[in-house]
Order: C-alpha cells, then sequence, then structure tokens
C-alpha cells in the first residue's frame, strides 16, 4: 500500500488530497479546494494533480469546501465512482457546494463586469463548476454511519469515526488486505477538540499501522472556550458603544453555529449588549436547518436543549438573513449591530461587501474566529494591514480587527499529540505523516513527535509517496 500526497502538503492547510494505492484500487482521501491568493488558487484549483478517470472510489472526512470543495471539478473532468462519507456530511454538502458554484458563477460575473467596465486590474474569471457537475456529484455520494465498516473496493474496508470538529466530521479507517496481511490506515481529517459545544469530542480509532494527521496548530495551543465567551462579548460592547458594527466573517459551517451559541449563552446570562445580530449567510441559514436534522452528532448538553425544546441557534434578537436586498439594508443602515456573514476567509460571499461599507470607519469591528490561509483577505486583517485590496480596488482598514482564535474547531498542540500518543497506545502505530499545516506548525509537531519516541514521522510535499 502507498500514499501519495497531492494537496494541503508542503506548508499549505488547504486543498486537501491524498491518494492511497492498493493492489486492487485507488482512493482519494478529499477532494478540497485551494483557497489562497486568487490568480493561484485559480491556477490550482483547475488541475487537480491527477486524472479524474485514475480514482476508482472517493472517501470524504468532512463538508468542508477545502476538503469537499474540488469534488463537483473532479465530476466535470468525469469521476464517475462512489464518494462516501457520513449521512450528515451528504446532508451538508448538498448545501455547500450548491453555494460553492453559485458563488463561483456570481464572483465571475462581477469580476469581469468590472474588467469590462472599470479597467479593473484582474485576471478574468470562470467557474470551476456549474450546479449540473454539483447534482452529479451528489448522486455519486453514499451515506455511511460511524463505526459501521464498510467494503469500499477489494480488500479495503471503510470505518468512519467522530472527528469531533464539524457535524458529521469523521477520522477515516482503511483496513487493506496487503499480501494476506492487514494493515489500517487512520486519516484525521481535520481533528476537533474536546469539551467544545454541540459535537461529541474526538474518538481515538483502535489498531492503526500508519496515521495521517492534520497539524493546523501544531506550534499553539488555544485558549479555553469559556474565555473566548467573554471576549466576545468585550468586543460588541466596545464597539457598540462606539456605535459602530461588529462583522464576523466566518464558516457558514460548525464555526457560525458555535458564534450563535455562544451568543445565546451571553443572552441568557444578560450579558450580551441589546442589539440585534444578523446571520447573513443564505448558506449558514440552511446548515443550520442541516444541524437540526442530525442530533445524532450532538453532545449531551445540546441534546438536552433539543429535548427541552430550546434550540441553541435561536435567540431573541437574532435573525437569519436570507435576500440580497435585507442584505444591503443592513450595510445603509447607520445603526450598531453584529453581523455573521460567509465566507470564513472573506474571499468571497456576502462578507467581502461588509467589509468594503465598514472597514474604512473607525467605529467599527471585524472579529476574526477561525484560520485564515495565507493570502487571503482574512489573513491580511489578522496582519492589521492598514491597506487591503478588495475587487481590485485599494482601501485604507480604520476598523479594530480582533483575533479570537480560541472559537477553533481545530485541535491544538496538546490536543494533537494527546491524539497521536493515544492512536499508538491503541495499535502497532509504526509511521506519521503531517498534512494540513503550514511549515512552522508542521515542523514544531514532527520535532515534539520525535522527543516521544514515534518512529518515523514524515512532512510531506507535494507529490511525495509513502509505503505502509
Amino acid at each position: 500500500m502507498q500514499v501519495e500526497f497531492v494537496g494541503a502538503v508542503g506548508g499549505n492547510v488547504t486543498g486537501s488530497r491524498h491518494i492511497v494505492q492498493t493492489e486492487n484500487a485507488r482512493i482519494l482521501l478529499d477532494c478540497g479546494l485551494f483557497q489562497g491568493r486568487r490568480s493561484e488558487t485559480n491556477e490550482i484549483n483547475r488541475e487537480l494533480g491527477f486524472r479524474a478517470k485514475d480514482i476508482d472510489v472517493v472517501v470524504l472526512s468532512h463538508a468542508h469546501i477545502d476538503h469537499s470543495g474540488a469534488l463537483p471539478r473532479l465530476y466535470r473532468q468525469g469521476f464517475r465512482g462512489s464518494i462516501y462519507c457520513t449521512p450528515a456530511t451528504r446532508d451538508l454538502c448538498a448545501a455547500m457546494l450548491e453555494d460553492s458554484a453559485e458563488i463561483q458563477a456570481q464572483d465571475a460575473a462581477y469580476i469581469n463586469r468590472k474588467i469590462e467596465k472599470d479597467g479593473a486590474d484582474m485576471e478574468p474569471v470562470e467557474p470551476l463548476y456549474e450546479q449540473k457537475d454539483v447534482i452529479g456529484t451528489l448522486e455519486l455520494m453514499v451515506g455511511v454511519p460511524y463505526h459501521r465498516p464498510h467494503a469500499i473496493a477489494e480488500g479495503v474496508t471503510l470505518t468512519y469515526y467522530d472527528a469531533g470538529h464539524v457535524l458529521g466530521s469523521a477520522i477515516v479507517a482503511l483496513d487493506v488486505d496487503v499480501v494476506g496481511e492487514q494493515r489500517r490506515l487512520v486519516f484525521s481529517g481535520d481533528l476537533g477538540r474536546h469539551r467544545m459545544p454541540i459535537l461529541r469530542d474526538p474518538e481515538v480509532p483502535p489498531g492503526a499501522s500508519c496515521l495521517i494527521m492534520e497539524s493546523t496548530y501544531g506550534d499553539r495551543t488555544h485558549d479555553p472556550i469559556e474565555e473566548m465567551e467573554n471576549q466576545l462579548d468585550e468586543v460588541i460592547s466596545r464597539t457598540v458603544k462606539r456605535g459602530g458594527k461588529v462583522v464576523v466573517p466566518s464558516f457558514a459551517l460548525e464555526r457560525a453555529q458555535e458564534v450563535i451559541y455562544s451568543l445565546k449563552k451571553l443572552k441568557d446570562k444578560g450579558r450580551l449588549s441589546d442589539v440585534p445580530v444578523y446571520v447573513d449567510s443564505p448558506l449558514t441559514v440552511k446548515l443550520t436547518d442541516v444541524f437540526r436534522m442530525h442530533p445524532e452528532c450532538f453532545d449531551s448538553e445540546t441534546r438536552k436543549l433539543l429535548l427541552e425544546g430550546d434550540s441553541p441557534f435561536d435567540f431573541e434578537g437574532l435573525r437569519y438573513v436570507s435576500s440580497v436586498e435585507d442584505s444591503k439594508a443592513i450595510d445603509r443602515s447607520d445603526d450598531p449591530c453584529v453581523i455573521i456573514s460567509a465566507s470564513g476567509m472573506c474571499e468571497f460571499g456576502r462578507v467581502v461587501h461588509h467589509l468594503i461599507a465598514t472597514l474604512e470607519n473607525r467605529k467599527n469591528s471585524v472579529l476574526i474566529v477561525g484560520w485564515q490561509a495565507q493570502h487571503t483577505l482574512g489573513r491580511r486583517l489578522v496582519e492589521q494591514r492598514t491597506r487591503v485590496r478588495i475587487f481590485g480596488v485599494e482601501r485604507e482598514r480604520h476598523a479594530e480587527v480582533v483575533v479570537l482564535n480560541g472559537f477553533s474547531a481545530h485541535a491544538g498542540q496538546d490536543d494533537l499529540l494527546a491524539f497521536a500518543d493515544a492512536v499508538r497506545e491503541a495499535g502497532p502505530l509504526r509511521q506519521v505523516a503531517l498534512v494540513h499545516g503550514e511549515d512552522p506548525g508542521r515542523n514544531t509537531l514532527k520535532a515534539l513527535l520525535e522527543e516521544r519516541g514515534f518512529p518515523q514521522v514524515h512532512t510531506p510535499v507535494h507529490g511525495d509517496r509513502i509505503e505502509i
């Protein structure tokens, strides 16, 4: 058995793609979109790094676009095999991939119009895929529940374990017959944190021979979620006192729901400022409905709320916005408010227009609650740059920018080390490959694992292969 690393390696966090080659099949682990500088992103995402028709099956860890977003591109290039995922992931992908295609079409039209009318310094854009490609992709998806072994190819059995990262997220375990001997490959996908709201804690699959593990926060730990709620309250309070708006660029899946739940808890304690909260993302509205359909993924606290008829995703003053006109009306108003809007890295979607409307005013705040990839607008805001380019136009940034990484759904360094230790204790682990992390995080984590006596720790780059 051999693993080839095609995406989310060599210091990249996004674009997760890994190919498992067995005696009888080529299995693609994840098929995500790369996210970064627009011109570079477009070029990388058009070429998947392999021939679509050479892939027999796809195993998907979860629905985030940097793990699932290139599936319609794969379909467009001729793939017609099965795509395995958890039932919740399939339901989420139905909304997220449709939204991805729609955003690509809208952004292409907007940018190409600006080039034609205003002579904007940007390259013309063609969408990576269309809605018909999304529909074809969804028809190939097969839901596999947690803990239920499922044969996906000759000599290959898939078992999913809960990753605790987002709704339906899974740790992938592939049991493969290798010359009469069974080997287990474990792929963490994106690993969640312990004691986070809404979802259950990550599980530990037994019997792993090789572990492919993410390393996003390999060089740092997170503040407790309780501290994040206090800081969230402080940011909103001081912004409202200035008469400003708080814009929260948020991943529509999981991060938005976690922020909403934190605001609800602050509201229930009487601590949240009396200010309207808008969830301005049609996708987030759809995904929140999907959350309500999958209580099997929730932790005991969230299930208890639901049983008592108290939704974790609703409170007085919260309004879900879908229409374009209502979205524009938020920007036209001068009243203080909180705006939660996708996308999380500020590259696409409605949040870009909210940032255009708010960044140049000192009264306002931008609250960053998740990882920001290199060369994205979100990363430039995290770096506190005073001038940023949006849709080809340079803008002054006067709004306060606050970063709360404690809301991250990714395991911190301590959780990653504990997970690797637990996997080793539960099986004959011989190899670890660190992916999905920038070089400082990956290299730090590699050194720490080697100090703990892990025999082979790889930090692959694009095109590297390892034998298992």
